[in-house]
């Protein structure tokens, strides 16, 4: 298995530059490439506070320039909100920019507020998903291609840009069993968010998945999978809690865009506690968050239990602190990986791994 490093791009305190989020998040990239992480990820959202990349495949391609190594990838592509031909396109220079780093993370949104805007009907997102998905499987395996489905139709058409070794790696993001199905249909990595629970919330999302594997005729031993966590190395409980209050906050926002109860006093989102909130205190005992060695502990906990391929880190959340982020990533590098292989031996043999070496 391996790691990754998640970027939301959200801020907390109302006149934050928007300059300054992307170069901080530029800032983490390099800097887990240097300790080994695997994939960078770039969530994509739309008109608040919550997120303020609108494209993470721009941010893919900026990051490409400043990293060598590392893969780079959307967390996600909300397929439903962009035209087809031009999205086909960008994943295809985003591919080469990167000379090949893409991978390309899609989902098919959840947020009301954004599909109003964007004109998009999100009930009908996963299917338009799906139809997407056939135009960019075709578009990157013939030269010319049409297509006529009930959402979009496009007449013989060749996308110029190219990814550079043919079809990108696909991870689709979701809960659902709808999108469960579609991962196992096409062959997809899903990953989901941990949100503010441990290590049993992730095995019932594992058990979940292998329902959907099983019920397919596949063997559940090839099952591969990411999961989001937020991790933070504190030195205090008085930091341990700043950074939950955080990560509070953003689910909270979340929650309410997922709910339709998104409250905005100009660009900023009201925070409003979700129906199913838990208390700081109890997030501290089920978060990557407090000394390296509690940190070690847990994630040794998450792994072995719940066997993903794929743990990608939230570092920097809310108004949470860069520098601690920086730290973090470090720390993690130098002083908990350590750890945690010592008990379960090198992670890189651990489990499944669907990235090539």
């Amino acid at each position: 298995m391996h790691f990754g490093q998640f970027n939301l791009m959200g801020y907390r305190e109302r006149g934050t530059p928007t300059q300054r989020l992307f170069h901080e998040a530029r800032e983490q990239t390099k800097l887990a490439e240097e300790a080994g992480f695997e994939i960078a990820w770039f969530a994509e959202h739309h008109f608040s506070n919550y997120c303020v990349c609108p494209s993470p495949l721009m941010m893919v391609a900026h990051c490409a320039a400043v990293t060598s190594r590392i893969k780079l990838a959307p967390a996600v592509v909300v397929m439903p909100l962009y035209s087809p031909a031009r999205l086909i396109a960008e994943i295809g220079m985003a591919d080469g920019l990167s000379d090949g780093r893409l991978i390309l993370g899609i989902g098919s949104g959840y947020q009301p507020y954004e599909f109003e805007r964007f004109g998009a009907e999100l009930s009908s997102s996963k299917s338009q998903t799906e139809e997407l998905m056939d135009m960019v499987e075709l578009a990157f395996s013939k030269e010319t291609f049409s297509y006529n489905g009930r959402h979009y139709q496009l007449p013989e058409t060749h996308i110029s840009a190219q990814p550079v070794n043919g079809m990108p790696e696909i991870w689709i993001a979701g809960d659902s069993e709808d999108i469960h199905k579609i991962a196992v249909k096409r062959g997809y990595t899903p990953m989901f968010a941990g949100r503010m629970h441990g290590v049993d919330y992730i095995v019932e999302q594992r058990n979940r998945l292998e329902s959907s594997f099983k019920s397919a005729g596949k063997d559940t031993s090839e099952l591969s999978f990411g999961v989001q966590r937020f991790l933070c190395v504190t030195e205090s409980r008085e930091e341990t809690f700043q950074y939950l209050d955080n990560c509070r906050h953003q689910m909270r926002l979340a929650s309410a865009l997922r709910r339709r109860e998104e409250v905005l006093n100009g660009a900023m989102m009201n925070e409003i506690p979700m129906p199913d909130e838990i208390s700081l205190e109890e997030m501290s005992k089920h978060l990557l968050v407090g000394d390296v060695e509690t940190i070690a502990e847990r994630l040794t906990d998450e792994i072995s239990k719940a066997r993903p391929s794929h743990i990608m880190f939230h570092l920097q959340v809310g108004g949470s602190s860069y520098q601690l982020a920086l730290k973090s990533i470090e720390l993690f590098a130098s002083e908990i990986k350590p750890l945690v292989e010592k008990v379960l031996g090198p992670l890189e043999e651990f489990g499944i791994s669907t990235i090539e070496k």
